[in-house]
């Protein structure tokens, strides 16, 4: 792969996982330019926004995981609904969603901890503020590890009726 053309305003993209879209459209233009003329700030954008889809895709799996296992334990749709509600809406509540988990009492911030909502929302936050991807690796972890348990309990109780 090629070197950066522009060293200074690859280091300034590196830093924003070179994304522009925040940026005034007074300010935007210069990095327009470059990411035009660059391959391999285009090339590393490109990375950036896929890294970005797959672990949205990780976060939407997991979540949905729990959906299947409630759906293959219950026996009607018209049971399910209220049950996957009485799941989900508080897990948005304690998740750190709304509230951060570090102004709740600390019962809650155990419940936090077993949701697979907060490892979610504090992998959706870390893609916002920028933050290396390897600072979420135990959130992208935990939501691996309820997707396939999820997805292995939902399998193994799941029939045909």
């Amino acid at each position: 792969m090629t070197a950066c053309t522009d060293q200074v305003v690859g280091d300034i993209l590196s830093g924003w996982r070179y994304d522009i879209s925040g940026i005034s459209p007074e300010m935007r233009t210069d990095y327009e330019s470059h990411l035009a003329m660059c391959d391999h700030c285009r090339s590393r954008q490109r990375l950036h926004r896929t890294i970005d889809v797959v672990l949205i895709g990780i976060s939407t799996l997991s979540i949905l995981s729990i959906g299947f296992l409630i759906a293959s334990i219950v026996p009607t749709a018209r049971f399910a609904q209220p049950i996957g509600a009485a799941i989900l809406y508080p897990m948005i509540a304690v998740s750190g969603l709304f509230t951060p988990i570090s102004s709740m009492p600390p019962v809650l911030h155990a419940v936090a901890r077993v949701l697979p909502m907060t490892y979610a929302v504090s992998l959706l936050e870390g893609m916002w503020r920028g933050d290396a991807w390897s600072a979420h690796l135990g959130d992208v972890a935990a939501l691996a590890v309820v997707f396939f348990v999820c997805t292995a309990l939902s399998a193994k109780v799941f029939r045909w009726e």
